[in-house]
């Protein structure tokens, strides 16, 4: 665990996406930010118990949008700690089943292994109409976090947010940004500190990417944990968070760049159609050849049995010796 400021906490989930734990000021209460992947439950409860006190339990959880890597466990979690989960209303319908979101786009410029990763990551939706409820939107005020003010970043997902707490300027960016390069694999597990564009095959309108970074860069924040990548604090937060405002690698090609997929409070409204994935047709290919080969390796092996298995009936079926015991001449 890492200390992001006075009584926040980031707990990291196989060394990839983060979560946080969030004291309301009033001591033993606290708010859990984010759930992690699937299967996270027992080492965030653990996490807990030696944080606070063994037992203890959130007054709510927070969702700050509903991927997978960051409602993975929620169900378990609000299960086990009989506690309110909230998401942003424009994440209900992907958390309710009644909507998927948009699909993944492998072909985004500077993608990297994420984007490989994405062409096989299944559609996500979830069904969580039991535990979870919207989030107020009527006040920018956090439920049971005095002193922290939410905001909505949009572009990752519909109803993304973040907290900013204004007295030491803290920041919870979620996946609006990345602290690590996002699409390097060794980066992220080497937890390189670097401010950069986070999850881009996910990223479904690249304008509010854009806008969402801004807004979070004219914060001028102090200390920053978001979804992926370290904490990381003082000028280096501010600073790098700036550089990316001012040059923002607004990629070239990609599903998304052009046309953005719209959404509403029902869900996805439209999508760009996707364009064509020369490794996506690549691999098709390849699986079609591996196929064919695997086949007639098969139709050899049965051809060769059959043989083998004809020969002993040939040579029951052969000349007959006669009773003489010499052979036919």
């Amino acid at each position: 665990m890492k200390k992001v400021a006075a009584g926040v906490t980031q707990l990291q989930i196989q060394r990839f996406v983060n979560l946080y734990f969030v004291e309301t000021g009033t001591p033993g209460e606290w708010v859990l930010v984010d759930t992690g992947l699937p299967g996270s439950e027992k080492d965030i409860i653990a996490a807990a118990d030696k944080l606070f006190y063994p037992g203890t339990h959130p007054e709510a959880i927070i969702l700050t949008h509903g991927h997978m890597d960051h409602s993975g466990s929620v169900q378990a979690l609000a299960e086990h700690w009989k506690v309110p989960v909230l998401a942003h209303p424009l994440e209900m319908p992907f958390l309710t089943a009644r909507a998927v979101y948009p699909a993944a786009d492998p072909t985004v410029e500077n993608g990297g292994t994420l984007a490989f990763v994405a062409r096989f990551f299944p559609p996500q939706s979830f069904q969580l109409s039991d535990y979870v409820q919207a989030f107020p939107t009527d006040s920018e005020e956090v439920p049971f976090l005095p002193g922290w003010r939410w905001l909505h970043v949009p572009g990752h997902a519909p109803g993304q947010l973040a907290l900013f707490r204004e007295s030491d300027r803290t920041l919870l960016g979620a996946d609006a940004f990345a602290t690590a390069n996002h699409e390097s694999v060794p980066a992220l597990l080497l937890q390189l500190p670097k401010i950069s564009v986070a999850g881009a095959p996910f990223n479904y309108d690249w304008q509010q990417v854009r806008e969402s970074v801004q807004k979070l860069a004219a914060l001028r924040p102090e200390a920053i944990g978001c979804g992926h990548g370290p904490v990381i604090t003082g000028l280096e937060a501010t600073a790098g968070l700036q550089q990316l405002a001012d040059h923002f690698p607004m990629p070239t090609k990609g599903r998304y760049v052009q046309e953005p997929a719209r959404l509403d409070a029902n869900g996805v409204v439209s999508v760009p159609p996707a364009p064509a994935d020369p490794l996506r047709t690549k691999l098709a290919i390849t699986g079609v050849a591996l196929a064919a080969i695997a086949a007639a390796a098969f139709f050899v092996k049965k051809q060769k049995t059959h043989q083998q298995n004809d020969y002993p009936k040939k040579q029951a079926d052969g000349p007959r010796v006669p009773r003489t015991g010499k052979a036919p001449e």
